[in-house]
């Protein structure tokens, strides 16, 4: 026994000469340490909510003649589910789509309800948010004003986005892995411009010399990665409007911040793995975005000279005046691969030297807010007393668009008179303003009062408010596109009253969350009335409304109470038509050829690197059926073995999906395929799927396919 005492006695003066005591000591308490970074569970999962290709409005410019004549690349749902160590839960939602209709998240809401019951998945603490494309199919909200160019509710485009988001939820729901998240924060320059800079110039000079650009160049990134340290999702914000891609568009596309969720998926997922696939996810989600533009070459003149400072018109008129991007002669592909592109390798920098970690607990607070009459109080009501929001109403300078995408009629930004009788008519036959509004509203002249609601309402007016905290990540969700400065304004109320209980907190704005509202410009940028303040509904105390509601829910945090829930809004469903015919029959030359070659590849001369190979098919209107989560095409190259392999979809950018009506009945589908330089030299075919109306008296659908001669790339 005693020998036994000396030689434990012995070993342990052994260990501690070695230092192995030490070591030890500091193993365990690295072990401590992972296991509180660990106290997150997260969750990714992705779906297609890919709308229809053909004869149907795009949402986001409001041009009449915009519709879908194909497809360039897929929209999809991007979700994130995280679990805090308490078992709170959040759930973050990045949408390839315009933006979040209230309909929309309260039908989201609603399934998932009715699949987990009504307490893990809420109003509360599920936030979605639209990347804020303008080249997605329109007809999925069932207010007037954002329904007038789709001729309506389109309940099949509306199902699609409704279900895709709930499936992109189920797979993050059930994915969800023990993981950390470290963030980082940058500048990201040469993609973003001001687009309304003379409104921007009226804010006070102390304000922006605080800033040292009038758009925001910063950029946070979250990287997301599993308990060994291996990457499986990133999310980034950044502020910039997705309207790379202009409004002769009729291409389906998820404009740039879809192309560089595109490109870093396959950057790390493998060229070989086909987009919507495979285990990295990655979100580029949008925030500030209201004055700012992609397209950086500035606006000029058809005959190039610059535009008119104040009212972006070229001799008189906004038709003239447009942005371009930087792509070659501003072309709209190229330009959306520049932005999309520099976005992507910013995050990934950013995602690559990630160094603060992220922790503590996940909140949330949200209530449902009445918005058009709050009183706005000190310091939020820009030194007005009695001020207060208004009932809701657009400018004249609505009509006159952007220099991403002018409007017409004669109407110009800038604009703070009535002094177009005809329209002046128009508006007043659709709702005379009363004088109460008019004075609420002014400096803006009214031109349509949205603030109706029968038979049915123009605008929303019950806001989802919501902030949703992830650690010191503080998400500020907001119905609606905030200017740059606006979105500084806010950020900075919620920073400094939520800093009271995180400690060094990265506040985000989510843009275009929850609902739509149009836009939310400052006081000083109001009084311009340029496009912006035009479309800022609720006149011109909306931003200091903001700010003072969601000082509230900020403060509940802080405090640990509840939020207010608020009113609930009004039930929707059933109240909007759609006017768009449906589908009556397909034909094809032959009656039932639908997939035969109209023109097809050349079998004799091969294709090289960047050339185009085009096949023309006799096809059905794609409205029969979207392919959601298939495709409409694909690119298939020869094995060794014999067999095919599919190496492109839709849902790739080097192809192009094209639909055209020809003689009235038949459906011409041209699939463009530009070879990159990666591709491999080799046997080819292009395919072509999907499902005729060939009965008019029917609903049946009958699938088809078609697939072109085989060709080689050398």
């Amino acid at each position: 026994m005693k020998k036994s005492i000396v030689f434990i006695y012995s070993l342990v003066i052994l260990l501690l000469s070695t230092g192995f005591i030490d070591a030890f000591k500091i193993s365990v308490e690295n072990h401590i340490k992972l296991s509180d970074d660990s106290s997150y569970q997260i969750g990714t999962g992705i779906y297609d909510i890919t709308g229809p290709a053909a004869e149907t409005n795009m949402m986001g410019y409001a041009m009449p003649g915009q519709i879908t004549l194909g497809l360039h690349f897929r929209q999809r749902a991007r979700a994130f589910v995280f679990i805090d160590s308490e078992g709170n839960r959040a759930v973050y939602v990045s949408t390839d789509s315009c933006m979040i209709f209230q309909e929309v998240k309260i039908q989201v809401v609603k399934d998932l309800q009715a699949i987990f019951g009504p307490d893990l998945y809420t109003d509360a603490n599920v936030l979605l948010s639209g990347t804020h494309t303008h080249s997605g199919p329109a007809g999925f909200s069932e207010y007037a004003l954002y329904g007038i160019t789709s001729l309506g509710f389109y309940k099949k485009n509306f199902d699609t986005i409704c279900d895709g988001i709930v499936q992109a939820i189920l797979k993050a729901h059930k994915s969800v892995q023990p993981a950390r998240m470290l963030t980082q924060q940058g500048e990201l320059w040469n993609s973003n411009i001001n687009r309304s800079p003379y409104a921007y110039d009226n804010n006070p000079e102390e304000e922006k010399a605080m800033y040292d650009a009038n758009v925001d160049k910063n950029m946070t990134v979250i990287r997301i990665e599993d308990m060994s340290g291996n990457p499986f999702a990133a999310i980034s914000f950044f502020a910039v409007h997705c309207t790379s891609m202009n409004n002769t568009n009729h291409l389906i596309s998820g404009d740039n911040k879809g192309y560089a969720s595109y490109l870093w998926e396959k950057h790390v997922n493998g060229q070989d793995v086909l987009p919507g696939n495979g285990p990295f996810i990655a979100a580029f989600g949008q925030s500030n975005e209201g004055d700012v533009s992609p397209n950086t070459r500035g606006p000029t003149c058809r005959d190039g000279k610059p535009c008119d400072y104040k009212t972006s018109t070229c001799n008189g008129k906004v038709e003239e005046c447009w942005a371009l991007g930087p792509g070659t002669d501003g072309d709209m592909f190229e330009s959306t691969q520049i932005i999309g592109g520099n976005q992507f390798n910013r995050a990934m920098e950013l995602f690559n030297n990630a160094s603060i970690q992220v922790t503590g607990k996940i909140q949330y607070r949200h209530t449902w807010q009445p918005f058009t009459n709050i009183s706005v109080e000190a310091p939020y009501n820009s030194g007005v007393e009695g001020a207060s929001t208004c009932r809701g109403a657009m400018g004249y300078s609505f009509a006159a668009g952007t220099t991403d995408g002018p409007g017409a009629f004669n109407f110009i930004q800038n604009d703070n008179h009535t002094s177009n009788p005809f329209w002046n008519f128009i508006g007043g036959f659709i709702a005379k303003p009363t004088p109460e509004q008019s004075a609420c509203q002014a400096p803006k002249p009214i031109l349509i009062d949205v603030g109706m609601v029968e038979p049915i309402p123009w605008v929303p007016d019950t806001m989802p408010l919501q902030i949703l905290t992830i650690g010191q990540i503080v998400l500020v969700a907001v119905p609606g596109e905030f200017t740059t400065m606006s979105g500084r304004r806010l950020r900075n109320t919620v920073r400094d009253i939520i800093g009271q209980s995180i400690e060094n907190p990265i506040v985000v704005i989510a843009g275009l969350s929850n609902t739509y509202s149009g836009y939310i410009a400052t006081f000083e940028e109001y009084e311009i009335q340029r496009y912006e303040g035009a479309s800022t509904v609720f006149g011109p105390h909306t931003l200091g409304a903001y700010q003072q509601e969601f000082a509230k829910l900020a403060q509940s945090i802080v405090d640990g109470t509840d939020a207010d829930p608020g009113t609930f809004p009004r039930n929707m469903s059933g109240h909007t038509p759609f006017f768009l015919p449906p589908v009556i029959v397909d034909v094809a030359p032959k009656f039932d050829d639908f997939g035969d070659i109209s023109s097809d590849a050349s079998t004799t001369t091969p294709y090289s690197i960047n050339q185009t190979v085009t096949v023309v098919f006799y096809g059905a209107n794609p409205r029969n059926n979207f392919m959601t989560q298939s495709s409409f095409l694909t690119v298939d190259q020869l094995q060794s073995n014999g067999q095919w392999t599919t190496i492109l979809n839709d849902g790739d950018w080097d192809t192009k999906f094209g639909w055209k009506m020809h003689d009235l009945g038949y459906s011409l589908i041209t699939i463009d395929w530009t070879i990159s330089p990666i591709t491999q030299p080799g046997t080819y075919r292009i395919t072509h799927s999907g499902y005729a109306k060939k009965d008019p008296f029917s609903d049946n659908l009958t699938f088809y396919q078609g697939i072109s001669s085989n060709f080689s790339v050398q």
